[in-house]
């Protein structure tokens, strides 16, 4: 049994969760959450702890966003955005239950506050920004860190609040130059 509260965005998310896993969730209804759900959600961080496990789209970024800023201190489970589509749609009602457990394997843990390990100059020499295929390259990092597809500006967020190390970051790097992602 995991020991936190899965923070998922609706009923068919929570049958794929205990598909995979024995857990208990909170739903948040979409991306309408709302006051009531949120004060759930704190309750269960301070209580259990919360992962929130949100769709590898737009709607579930603003939902793990929204929740993050509410609730401090979250864990944050990512999903492969191509573990998570079935026939064009995207959600974690559509991954297998081994592509949940690998995300929840794979959690992180915010810590606000902390003196970046990666600077940006990093992500502009590692072609990460102000590159032609800068969002492709992030995509992939963002799969082999297991924090997940976003901006530049927010991947440089994350890898602050999940203290990716320099050696972390290299080996990533160095992956994607191996499958030529990077060259």
């Amino acid at each position: 049994m995991i020991k936190e509260i899965i923070v998922v965005e609706g009923r068919d998310d929570t049958v794929a969760i205990k598909r995979a896993v024995e857990a208990d969730t909170i739903e948040t209804g979409g991306s309408a959450i709302n006051e009531r759900t949120l004060r759930k959600i704190a309750l269960a961080q301070e209580r259990r702890g919360v992962i929130i496990f949100t769709d590898p789209d737009h709607a579930g970024e603003r939902i793990r966003k929204i929740v993050a800023q509410r609730v401090p201190g979250c864990k944050h489970a990512f999903l492969r955005e191509a573990d998570a589509t079935k026939r064009g749609d995207i959600g974690v009602e559509n991954a297998s239950p081994e592509a949940i457990r690998e995300a929840l394997s794979r959690v992180r843990s915010e810590t606000e506050g902390m003196d970046p390990l990666i600077d940006w100059e990093d992500l502009i020499d590692a072609g990460l920004i102000i590159h032609p295929q800068a969002a492709a390259r992030r995509r992939k990092l963002g799969e082999l860190l297991g924090i997940g597809y976003c901006n530049g500006k927010q991947l440089y967020k994350r890898l602050v609040v999940f203290k990716i190390s320099r050696e972390e970051f290299a080996a990533a790097l160095a992956q994607l130059e191996d499958e030529g992602v990077i060259h």
